[in-house]
């Protein structure tokens, strides 16, 4: 503001004068040269919005973050994408992601809170993770990354990889499977490993249930809107015969141990969503193939059953197909179509799981096209009929075929 003796200063108010007209003509000019650059970068401006909103919000302090809260009108039919914690903490990942939501009907992500690698992707509360050092920094903030998600209405499911896990394995060795053969001291176990070097928790272990469910709850904390578990069986592969468990007692049927577990998880996250991935090859077999896993088991004890119907897992020969990749649409309704005259032969025919499976995006067995995956899509709506709630497109780089999921 002018003091009063500037005000009444006829020569002072000329200089003010002219000094605006000058600021004015300034930021006119400004303002011509930043239209131009507008119209002539528009595909700039689109994909710096997200960098420079994530860049503003993350210089507040944590302490003013609005908490956030599960998302008030969630999807009916969830179309997801899987994201890994690092690209999901990737400002240009995420510039990336928003294009899928803008051009595609994609309205959910799956995004790691612990993945195969035993990670936890962000700073969990959970007292083993700071405790054993099992945050890897992949997501710096996550409460900025929910909102970010929630700001564009999309749907966030949180993944835990449960039984495959070597950080916690090393971290809490009581705990994990272990090498008989090469194990002398058991208190000084030696890890056993798969075929890829990865160790894992003894599935019938209650502290490694309770480990996998508090980083659930955490997460639910931090508004995520489903939590996805994975992983959730006995080892597929390796040297079984080398295997030894410190809680599992070998006799009990694994069927049985993961069903526990499936009930112990409904039990104390109850009324929270969660989902189960399963092996795609449970939507047809009648047996536990070994790891545990039988889908009626989950029928009653997830909101979702999320079988992997990768075309490119089934044996060669399966349904008559020498490869069966290249017979996306087949493969899938088949599959699907199985799984749900197996719920639908289920007793009682309460509250159980709707079906929303993983879909191949990827190249494996067969280069997969958008035409592919729209047979995938197809094959999905088609078996499940009015049962349909949605898919998951897993693709581990996590670059997506936009073109099969555009918005019509």
């Amino acid at each position: 503001m002018f003091c009063e003796k500037s005000w009444y200063n006829e020569q002072s108010m000329k200089s003010y004068i002219w000094k605006n007209i000058f600021v004015v003509l300034v930021l006119a000019a400004i303002l011509t040269a930043g239209v131009s650059f507008a119209l002539r970068n528009k595909n700039y401006l689109a994909t710096a919005s997200v960098s420079s909103g994530l860049s503003s919000i993350s210089n507040i302090p944590d302490n003013v973050i609005v908490p956030p809260q599960k998302l008030s009108n969630p999807p009916q039919i969830v179309k997801a994408v899987y994201v890994t914690a690092y690209s999901a903490g990737s400002k240009k990942y995420l510039n990336y992601l928003e294009s899928i939501f803008q051009n595609t009907e994609i309205n959910a992500v799956v995004v790691d809170i612990k993945g195969s690698n035993g990670y936890v992707s962000y700073a969990s509360g959970v007292e083993d993770v700071a405790k054993y050092g099992l945050y890897n920094s992949a997501i710096k903030n996550i409460d900025l990354l929910v909102n970010f998600l929630h700001s564009k209405n999309i749907y966030v499911i949180g993944r835990i990889a449960c039984f495959e896990d070597p950080i916690y394995s090393k971290a809490r060795p009581e705990l994990a499977i272990y090498n008989k053969i090469e194990t002398v001291d058991l208190t000084k176990p030696v890890l056993w490993q798969d075929n890829n070097g990865l160790s894992w928790l003894d599935p019938a272990s209650k502290d490694v249930w309770n480990y996998d469910i508090s980083l659930a709850h955490d997460a639910l904390s931090h508004g995520f809107d489903e939590i996805n578990f994975d992983y959730i069986r006995f080892p597929s592969d390796g040297k079984a015969e080398t295997i030894g468990y410190p809680v599992y007692d070998g006799k009990t049927a694994k069927a049985e141990v993961i069903k526990e577990f499936f009930s112990y998880m409904r039990q104390q996250l109850a009324g929270e969503k969660i989902s189960a991935d399963l092996f795609g090859q449970t939507t047809v077999n009648k047996d536990d193939m070994g790891i545990g896993q039988i889908i009626e088991n989950a029928f009653e004890n997830f909101d979702y059953v999320s079988p992997m119907v990768y075309p490119s897992h089934y044996a060669n020969n399966f349904i008559g197909f020498l490869n069966p990749a290249d017979h996306p649409y087949e493969v899938v309704k088949y599959s699907m179509g199985s799984a749900l005259a197996k719920e639908k032969a289920y007793l009682p025919q309460v509250n159980l799981a709707k079906f929303r499976p993983w879909l191949q995006d990827f190249n494996m067995g067969a280069d997969y096209t958008s035409a592919m995956v729209q047979d995938e899509i197809r094959a999905t709506e088609d078996s499940l009929g009015a049962d349909y709630a949605g898919f998951m497109l897993w693709n581990p780089s996590n670059i997506y075929t936009q073109d099969a999921v555009l918005k019509k």
